[in-house]
């Protein structure tokens, strides 16, 4: 079965997503158009993406001095995706968007995410970025900057780690002074100027492009001219490459932001990756010393704004190590049913006579196999089912849609460590599957494996994503997320405990949610913070195997229910991959709760020194 076989089966039968064309924003709208999305994408990935993928990977980003290099291929694709018109495809009629589901979405990028997945993040980062200016720019900032990431004409990035500060965003140093006594009077908005430094910014420079539009992190000083300590002085700024005027029209005058050198990855090397300078004199602009930038939404406000677009990019991360995860996985099935080797062990021993049989067919290689599949799907599903939150947020009843949000707050974690651990965990599976092929050149999944290991890292590192989850978002509203995700599971451990085949995972998804649960109150229960946080990563890896064991149990339970129009060996590949998660990687849970529960203080206590 395909990969588009198991995305129809999730977004029509699973999530059934035409439904939401009883909405009216989505009226105009029918399973066919979703459908007609799905194969244009799906087209242009394989046609655009796929074929280069390799030649982005030997030909990384090159820096001459005066600009950087990238191979035609990864301008002719950004100029295909954006030519789709995908890149506004959630977007209102209005400012020529499609007005799709964030689902339907998230389905046609995994495409791209599998086809090429670091030539596919220049759109990503867009998107990302002109929706945060569409949620908090004013009328000119949507007009001028978000409406042209839209159209494809601008790309867009974010800046917020530091060399000196990494992820640590309260020690920023990058400092804003308003740009003299008619700082407010600009069109574009609060105009300042900006000195500092920036690092790790994919897509920072290229010329994909005639403008990259930068929303940059950055603190204005005090009437004492220092900076206000913490994240609360932190304010969001629109630093474009090449400054504009109110229309949108490029001035010709390029404003002071440098490339100081391109970072050189072990994956992920299709998209440049680099430290940028801001206001460090190397073009000046006219009428004052610092890179031009301006103010969006409220001083002091640019974290809360910025994490508009971390939230939706960290989803699409989770989608995009998934994606690899899936390519991989696939790359080693079609390889495991065509190598042969070895003969299997039957009744009375290996028959030396027997011919070889392909490798398929070793128990071992199925359970290599099996996990990817696990691993892999079970993402999928994750990253669909958290976009239909966000359709529910937006479009549903007042409760419907509050009850989405708070799920979202509780999830969103999940929806980008989990796939990052275990669609990682499924490429170096792949790997394994093609045994020392794998570890060459000559195939595919040693990249796969080369990309997919960014995931773990940007958009929050799995330690940042587990102080997250148990420090904050299982105890927001008095815990109301984590009791409303819990109801969830307790509605499809009902539905999927009358079905005489999934009795037993029901049972011990039941078993789970309460460890979960136990654990969860045993870590906070009269602790300091520090010894409640200290095992915040185990904490993260149990939950997310919660949650995918749920969504394992509510999958198997909907193919039991389509069988009868769905191929027998879809079910049974379904039922399999279920029957595995709960056998071989549910029970990893007693151990992660076991050190969260007894706040265990092994590494919380060690010294330094004894490192």
């Amino acid at each position: 079965m395909t990969m588009r076989a198991t995305l129809d089966f999730l977004l029509h039968d699973w999530i059934d997503a035409a439904s939401l064309t009883a909405r009216p924003r989505f009226a105009d709208h029918s399973r066919e158009t979703f459908d007609s999305v799905l194969d244009t994408c799906e087209r242009i990935a394989r046609e655009k993406f796929a074929p280069y993928n390799r030649l982005a990977d030997t030909e990384e980003p090159r820096f001459d001095g005066e600009r950087v290099h990238l191979p035609q291929a990864t301008h002719d694709a950004a100029r295909a995706y954006a030519e789709s018109g995908m890149l506004a495809c959630a977007q209102d009629y209005e400012i020529g968007g499609m007005q799709l589901p964030c689902v339907v979405e998230m389905a046609a990028n995994s495409f791209f995410s599998m086809s090429s997945v670091s030539m596919g993040a220049y759109a990503m980062l867009t998107s990302g970025n002109a929706s945060l200016l569409m949620a908090h720019g004013s009328p000119t900032q949507k007009a001028v900057f978000a409406r042209n990431e839209f159209a494809g004409r601008w790309f867009g990035t974010m800046c917020l780690s530091e060399p000196q500060a990494g992820s640590s965003l309260s020690d920023l140093a990058t400092r804003a002074v308003p740009d003299g006594p008619d700082f407010q009077d600009d069109p574009l908005g609060p105009r300042y100027r900006l000195k500092g430094h920036k690092m790790w910014i994919s897509g920072g420079e290229h010329e994909i492009t005639e403008n990259i539009i930068h929303l940059v992190l950055a603190k204005i000083p005090g009437p004492d001219g220092k900076l206000v300590p913490g994240v609360k002085g932190i304010s969001l700024f629109i630093v474009p490459k090449r400054l504009v005027d109110a229309e949108g029209r490029l001035t010709g005058e390029r404003n002071d932001v440098a490339l100081a050198g391109l970072n050189h990855k072990c994956g992920y090397r299709g998209t440049t990756n680099t430290l940028l300078n801001f206001g460090e004199g190397r073009f000046p602009v006219r009428g004052g010393a610092g890179a031009i930038g301006y103010l969006v939404g409220e001083p002091g406000r640019g974290l809360a704004c910025m994490f508009h677009m971390m939230n939706e990019a960290r989803i699409g991360v989770g989608l995009g190590a998934t994606m690899l995860g899936y390519a991989g996985f696939l790359a080693s099935l079609d390889y495991a049913r065509q190598r042969t080797q070895g003969r299997p062990v039957g009744p009375t021993g290996k028959d030396p006579a027997s011919p070889p049989v392909p490798i398929i067919e070793h128990a071992d290689v199925k359970r290599m196999l099996l996990a990817q599949k696990a691993y892999c799907e079970g993402a999928l599903a994750l990253a669909l089912y958290c976009a239909r939150l966000v359709d529910e947020q937006h479009t549903g009843e007042s409760t419907a849609a509050d009850e989405a949000r708070l799920l979202l707050e509780v999830l969103t974690p999940i929806a980008k460590s989990w796939p990052s651990e275990w669609c990682l965990e499924a490429n170096s599976l792949a790997i394994q599957v093609l045994g020392g092929y794998g570890y060459t050149r000559d195939f595919p999944v040693e990249q796969y494996w080369r990309d997919n290991r960014l995931n773990m890292i940007h958009e929050g590192t799995h330690g940042i994503q587990g102080l997250d989850l148990l420090g904050r978002k299982v105890l927001m509203d008095d815990g109301r997320g984590l009791k409303l995700l819990g109801q969830r599971m307790q509605a499809s451990i009902t539905a999927a405990g009358a079905l005489p085949p999934l009795t037993e995972p029901a049972q011990a998804l039941g078993q789970a949610l309460a460890r979960l649960g136990a654990a969860t109150r045993a870590a906070w229960a009269g602790a300091q913070p520090d010894e409640a946080l200290a095992n915040a990563t185990p904490y993260l890896q149990a939950f997310g195997h919660v949650v995918l064991a749920w969504i394992w149990l509510d999958v198997a339970r909907c193919a039991l229910v389509c069988r009868d129009r769905l191929a027998p060996d879809f079910v049974d590949g379904k039922l399999a991959a279920a029957r595995y998660f709960y056998r071989y990687e549910l029970p990893r849970i007693e151990a992660w709760l076991g050190v969260v529960a007894s706040r265990d203080r092994t590494c919380l206590d060690l010294s330094p020194q004894a490192l």
